[in-house]
């Protein structure tokens, strides 16, 4: 079975394609794995390029998948199969707490053939979310999490990799949201996101020299990411 999964959801103004990355248990014992959560991933700018394969985006989806997170990258409105025209973020929050409320319903998981067998899927309503968003996705996710919230369907846990502050006004946050950073970043200057994150009391976690797209780094966010699941100290790594 392969890794990733191509899949087409319905949304509001038409269908979204997205990636389905699994974990390696599913794939291994599928009509008995349990996975530890589901997992959604945005990616950043469309107009600039941003798709559900970006790098950074990827090494997200991967990295939850390795901690047994059922994942989903989509893309945005008009990016790629995904319908739509870009609407600068507010259509694209809506579309994913659509997506959201796809993953959490069983019923949608059984028309995917290369699911059959598959005894998770029946589990999906009870397992915890974690979401992650890389530079606009961490923009849009930001107001995912905040609607989810006064849903009180708050997800476990969100991870922003690049996040907007200097382009958009960034929502607050959870105290235990992941922040992670590129020290030379020269798109979204680190000061802009140590501004953002300073009232809320927030850590950002600073990559010595990465720039905004982590170049020759992206290991680093895996490793951030684990270790924070895991509950273990970075060395090595700037907290500000």
């Amino acid at each position: 079975m392969s890794r990733t999964i191509k899949l087409h959801l319905p949304g509001l103004v038409g269908n979204i394609e997205a990636s389905l990355d699994l974990p390696e248990g599913v794939r291994q014992d599928p009509a008995v794995y349990r996975p530890r959560g589901i997992a959604l991933v945005a990616h950043p700018h469309p107009l600039l390029g941003g798709t559900m394969d970006n790098k950074v985006a990827q090494t997200l989806a991967r990295t939850f998948a390795s901690l047994g997170y059922v994942t989903l990258r989509p893309n945005f409105r008009g990016v790629g199969a995904s319908a739509g025209e870009h609407d600068d973020g507010k259509g694209e929050a809506e579309d994913l707490l659509q997506v959201i409320s796809w993953m959490r319903d069983p019923f949608n998981w059984q028309g995917i053939v290369e699911l059959e067998g598959h005894g998770w899927p029946v589990l999906v309503g009870e397992l915890p979310l974690a979401m992650a968003g890389f530079s606009f996705g961490s923009y849009v996710s930001s107001y995912v999490v905040q609607r989810l919230e006064a849903m009180n369907q708050a997800p476990e846990r969100l991870i922003m990799v690049g996040s907007a502050t200097s382009k958009w006004e960034v929502a607050p946050v959870p105290k235990n949201t992941i922040v992670i950073h590129g020290e030379v970043d020269d798109v979204i200057p680190l000061s802009s996101v140590l501004d953002w994150a300073r009232p809320q009391e927030l850590t950002v976690q600073v990559i010595p020299g990465a720039d905004h797209f982590f170049h020759r780094k992206l290991h680093i966010i895996r490793d951030l990411i684990v270790s924070a699941w895991h509950g273990q100290p970075n060395p090595g790594v700037k907290g500000s």
